[in-house]
């Protein structure tokens, strides 16, 4: 028995199926595209230095210009990115406070179900795909994944950043620890980029929504079928009263304009709390030295031996200097707990522990019980601290 189709009806399904549908309006994609231009730089400048004895990442370090300016873009990056988070807070904050926005974001029982779904539809154990709504099970993964690896970032970015900042709290171990889990979640974030992001956005079906702002009403159908339905239906926005919009839009934005300061200001602090960026040293260079050979008349005399002269301890004769390179960022730039070791009156005075030298005495001296007692940030070595004790006990001569 043959069926009678209908043209008119058929031509009519087809242009419904070409209508576009605004899935991403220009805000969503101007966020979107800056938190594309600060992962990018992110990833690459990060990378090369972690896996700086690489080929490849000694390229890229010299296209770049050299280390320090890789760590200068990498830093840039990093402020572009947390600015972007606190705009990102706002935005959501907004759309859910003010204009009632269901948090379609959140995961679900149902996302559950569709992940679970998709796993079987993608070995063939099942005929369809999951039906979805706004943002698919896989889309909520990948922004919450996000989400988690932004606060590692943050959280481990100003551990290194402000490393004296953070062993005042925390053991000196937790700087490596920092840099390893920096390290593994920037690379574990780009591999997800590649695999996870392209393959669904790019390879599978291309989706130009994040460049136009609109899906065809068939590309919402295939993925997004729950939502075009509600749109259909007129249920997607819930209505909203002006008056009440306009009383959450002022209570809103008085409570966003304290957090975004007390934010903005963490941030500020964050970039300028230390100046802990060390100069890379440049390489050493090998040279070819030309040195003659002189012939020496025979016989040689034996050499007489001279008696190596006496080397007295003084501050001005390397104390100063050994307690500048070990102890400098603490107690010269900083001066932690009121203790100057910029000058020998500085020294000689103490902090707020007491008096750090004391002439001809070492055990009275702060100085050698606090580095004595092993595991401090500038800690001496022995022989360093063999050196300091027996200048103490000479009288700590100037």
């Amino acid at each position: 028995m043959s069926k009678v189709v209908n043209v008119s009806e058929a031509k009519e399904a087809a242009v419904s199926l070409s209508r576009k549908v605004l899935r991403f309006p220009l805000s969503y994609r101007i966020e979107h595209w800056v938190a594309v231009a600060s992962f990018i730089p992110l990833a690459i400048t990060g990378l090369v230095q972690k896996f700086a004895d690489v080929t490849l990442s000694k390229s890229l370090i010299a296209l770049l210009g050299g280390i320090e300016r890789v760590r200068v873009i990498h830093r840039v990056a990093a402020v572009v990115l947390m600015l972007e988070v606190v705009y990102h807070l706002g935005a959501v904050g907004y759309r859910l406070f003010v204009q009632r926005a269901r948090p379609s974001m959140l995961p679900t029982v149902d996302d559950a179900r569709a992940l679970i779904g998709t796993f079987l539809y993608n070995l063939g154990l099942r005929k369809s795909r999951p039906q979805q709504g706004r943002y698919t099970a896989e889309e909520k993964l990948e922004y919450w994944a996000f989400v988690w690896g932004t606060i590692i970032m943050v959280i481990t970015g100003f551990m290194m950043w402000n490393p004296i900042a953070t062993t005042r709290f925390l053991p000196g171990e937790a700087i490596p620890a920092a840099k390893a889990a920096h390290g593994n979640e920037a690379l574990l974030a780009v591999l997800a980029v590649i695999i996870w992001h392209v393959y669904h956005v790019h390879l599978r079906r291309f989706n130009k929504s994040m460049f136009t702002g609109y899906l065809t009403e068939e590309e919402m159908l295939e993925e997004h079928p729950l939502e075009l339905a509600d749109l259909k239906a007129g249920v997607a926005a819930r209505p909203l009263d002006p008056q009440g919009v306009a009383w959450r839009q002022r209570a809103f934005l008085a409570a966003y304009g304290v957090i975004a300061a007390v934010l903005l200001m963490g941030i500020y602090f964050f970039v300028t709390f230390e100046q802990t960026a060390i100069t890379t040293v440049p390489p050493a260079e090998e040279v070819v030295v030309f040195a003659p050979l002189t012939p020496t008349p025979l016989p040689t005399p034996l050499p007489t031996r001279t008696p190596a002269p006496q080397v007295v301890l003084s501050w001005e004769g390397g104390i100063a200097s050994l307690l500048q390179q070990k102890c400098g960022a603490c107690h010269i730039t900083v001066k932690l707990g009121g203790l100057d070791l910029s000058t020998y009156q500085g020294a000689l005075k103490g902090g707020n522990s007491g008096p750090a030298i004391v002439p001809g005495d070492p055990e009275a001296s702060v100085l050698v019980t606090k580095q004595a007692a092993g595991n401090h940030p500038g800690q001496l070595s022995g022989d360093e601290l063999a050196l300091i004790r027996k200048w103490i006990e000479a009288g700590a001569p100037e």
